[in-house]
């Protein structure tokens, strides 16, 4: 045992002191931080003001669309093909022509641009049309459109889990699906990016020769499990390094320039249209729906049990590594270099793939039979039980879970420390599966 805490502490510290590692230490949470920062920043740096050419023969919708700070609307008293004519040399962005059809109300209109118009354009444009067109029906049907908007409700719907003695506990799908989903591909990819580098580092000691000087001083099975644990160590260390350093950097941000992260007033006119039909409808109503929707965010967000997800998410992500860490140092061990180990990847590769495609059925049924068989069977396990945990997983499940991917790691050890005794030292030859197989039968 001594000899193996000798060989972890070797590979831990000898890769946390690689300057590759400290450079992704650092890269890896700005990466990160930039998916939420960026975005924000870069819709912010969007907001030039935007004039719009209205040629409207109708005479129905020009009155009705609103001036903001980042557009400003400019009907014209010209004719389309004037208009057409004259727009190229305006110095404006587009020009909306909304024809007169036989149809008492139109059913389209056009959009002419020099640049591609935005998605928030567009949505201003539909939303401040479409209200129109619905009280000018409305109206043609003898319907006050006042009345006919007062009675629209919406519902909210509230999950609430029932449990045994009677205790209730409201629960949000929309927040586990999100969570379930983003823990799986997080399991999914530092399993295999750690996997890979097992097998990459049995590649080089053994195709170094240093493995030979190794192995006079400790059995083949320690140096494998050393190789494992060390590794491993280093990828929880770099995990919890990011998550760390993440949410100081995203955190500082938002402190620092929190008005990056308000929506701009075409953009909160374009969400609140979305919701609300009537133009006129009182703020008080608006800010109402508003608070009722981060309301109940925030009632999702403490209802997450952020314990028992970590915990379950290192258990996972620890047993899944550790068990295909295993497949991966055998590998190394029988190939000489990379390119011979692409025959052997796939099968060992796929069960990830399987459970990656299977995601979104999990999710949509998280306690179906399809879903449990995947959950407990240990090379697929630790994708797909994070995505069952966040609707809820019966103790059951999660026991049989938990049992069968420790069985299934020693398994894999024990098969991978077969093959790897045999390959470390074995140069030269192209191995096959029937190779393999021989190795797998050798006592002793």
């Amino acid at each position: 045992m001594n000899k193996i805490s000798l060989i972890i502490q070797r590979e831990y510290l000898t890769r946390v002191k690689k300057k590759s590692f400290i450079v992704m230490t650092i890269l890896g949470p700005v990466l990160m931080a930039a998916l939420f920062i960026v975005p924000v920043y870069l819709a912010q740096m969007g907001g030039e003001v935007k004039t719009i050419q209205v040629v409207d023969e109708t005479g129905m919708f020009s009155h009705r669309f609103e001036n903001t700070k980042e557009l400003i609307f400019k009907p014209l008293d010209l004719d389309i093909e004037q208009a057409k004519a004259i727009f190229p040399n305006s110095g404006d962005d587009a020009l909306l022509y909304i024809p007169i059809t036989e149809l008492s109300v139109p059913s389209s209109a056009f959009l002419y641009f020099d640049k591609q118009p935005t998605m928030i354009i567009k949505s201003h444009i539909n939303s401040s049309m479409r209200r129109e067109v619905e009280s000018l029906k409305l109206a043609a049907s003898g319907i006050d459109p006042d009345i006919m908007r007062s009675i629209k409700s919406s519902v909210n719907l509230v999950t609430i889990k029932l449990h045994e003695g009677g205790k209730e506990e409201k629960k949000f799908s929309e927040v586990a699906t999100i969570l379930g989903f983003v823990s799986a591909i997080l399991i999914y990819m530092f399993v295999f990016m750690f996997g890979s580098q097992v097998m990459r580092g049995v590649i080089e000691e053994k195709t170094s020769r240093i493995v030979e000087v190794i192995v006079s001083s400790v059995k083949p099975f320690q140096l494998m499990m050393g190789k494992i644990v060390g590794i491993g160590l280093v990828g929880l260390t770099q995990f919890l390094l990011w998550v760390v350093l993440t949410l100081m950097i995203v955190v500082g941000f938002q402190t620092a320039f929190p008005e990056k992260f308000r929506a701009s007033e075409t953009e909160n006119k374009m969400i609140s249209n979305t919701r609300i039909t009537d133009a006129n409808q009182s703020i008080e109503e608006t800010l109402q729906i508003d608070e009722s929707v981060m309301a109940q965010v925030a009632e999702g967000i403490r209802s997450i049990n952020f314990s028992a997800i970590i915990f379950s998410f290192l258990f996972y992500f620890l047993g899944g590594y550790l068990l295909y860490a295993a497949l991966f140092a055998a590998i190394g061990g029988a190939v000489d270099n990379e390119t011979d180990s692409q025959q052997f990847m796939l099968p060992i590769t796929i069960p990830l793939i399987i459970a990656l495609v299977m995601a979104q059925y999990v999710i949509n049924e998280p306690n179906g039979p399809i879903s449990f068989w995947l959950s407990i069977i240990p090379l697929t396990s630790p994708v797909i039980m994070m995505i069952r945990i966040p609707f809820g997983v019966p103790y059951f499940d999660l026991g049989l879970s938990v049992v069968l991917l420790i069985l299934g790691f020693l398994g894999t050890t024990w098969l991978a420390a077969k093959i790897y005794r045999t390959g470390i030292l074995m140069y030269g030859k192209k191995v096959d599966y029937a190779e393999l197989w021989k190795w797998l039968r050798y006592k002793g």
